[in-house]
């Protein structure tokens, strides 16, 4: 045999030793995983967020929440949607995850994905893909998501306060807990940057105005959190709010970065934000640019979204979101 026939021999050999060794490897993340086996799932993920937001603008709110709640724990896994059983009891239900709604817009959404590509599609990415589209719902950027994760088969709830900070917890929790997800301190000012939506229950803010107001909080915007909170023990059930931005609440923006460094951060987390050495060079580049914000933005969501993910043959992929699929 010559040189050239033995040199073409040994790479035959060592490619199918390389491809025997990545036989067995998990495949991982991929952009547009579905392109083969499902091709309109993103599309079709993307026109339901867009159909349900218009009927329900709320909805944005709850799936960009729904991706901190999920992601932080452990795993992206959908866990989050898992209702209670007789054996455990669901994250849904812990008090970490308070204010939490609207899950069943993602089964609407999950049946449309269904129709198309029966027991495709995982609860995981659903969750994941409809967080990226409402936060261009409200006005936030696109964020190229990968796909291909797998539903977990068990809620967490034993473990969610371990994994997931609170909003009233000190920026050194918030920051360790953010890292050991790989995401640093821009990526964590960041991301609660979210804090620009939505609103805050009642029962997040009384003990920073009961007995006596906090006297970080601007006195200009004090009278009206104690006109949206006027009872120093709020019932949880009732609709007890304060907007967190009011002068831009359904969007999206660096306006939460001016307020908090203006003392009208309703949480200890964005007054600490605004207040600590580690994190205040950060929120005031943020102030000043909405493009800084948007990029740094992205590149945590990102970061999160790929949290630890089953792939694979991990996992499975639910029929319905809230009920993992009966082992056999």
């Amino acid at each position: 045999m010559g040189s050239k026939a033995l040199f073409f021999f040994a790479l035959l050999s060592f490619s199918a030793l390389a491809y025997s060794e990545n036989e067995d490897q998990e495949p991982g993340l991929v952009m547009n995983f579905y392109k083969d086996t499902c091709p309109q799932a993103e599309e079709i993920i993307t026109e339901q967020v867009k159909l349900l937001y218009k009927r329900h603008k709320n909805t944005a709110f709850s799936w960009l929440r729904n991706i901190f709640h999920d992601c932080a724990v452990q795993s992206c896994d959908a866990s989050l949607l898992l209702d209670s059983t007789r054996r455990s009891l669901s994250e849904k239900e812990m008090d970490r995850s308070f204010g939490m709604r609207n899950f069943r817009y993602i089964e609407d959404i999950k049946e449309a994905v269904e129709r198309e590509c029966p027991g495709v599609v995982s609860c995981a990415d659903i969750l994941v893909l409809s967080a990226r589209d409402a936060i261009v719902s409200l006005g936030g950027p696109f964020i190229p998501l990968k796909t291909g994760r797998r539903d977990g088969r068990k809620s967490r709830a034993e473990i969610l306060e371990q994994y997931l900070p609170d909003h009233n917890e000190s920026i050194t929790v918030v920051l360790d807990r953010f890292a050991a997800m790989g995401i640093d301190t821009p990526g964590v000012v960041a991301l609660l940057g979210a804090h620009s939506v939505g609103r805050t229950h009642c029962v997040k803010l009384v003990h920073r105005l009961y007995p006596e107001v906090a006297p970080e909080l601007n006195p200009d915007h004090v009278p009206h959190i104690l006109h949206k909170c006027p009872d120093p023990i709020p019932d949880p059930k009732a609709v007890q709010y304060v907007r967190n931005d009011r002068g831009t609440p359904m969007i999206l923006d660096n306006n939460y970065y001016r307020n908090i460094l203006d003392n009208k951060g309703l949480l200890i987390v964005d007054h600490q934000l605004a207040t600590d050495k580690r994190t205040k060079p950060y929120v005031k580049k943020m102030a000043k640019s909405q493009a800084y914000f948007f990029k740094e933005f992205s590149r945590a969501i990102t970061v999160l979204s790929e949290n630890n993910p089953l792939t694979g043959t991990k996992g499975e992929i639910r029929k319905q979101c809230n009920v993992a699929n009966k082992l056999h």
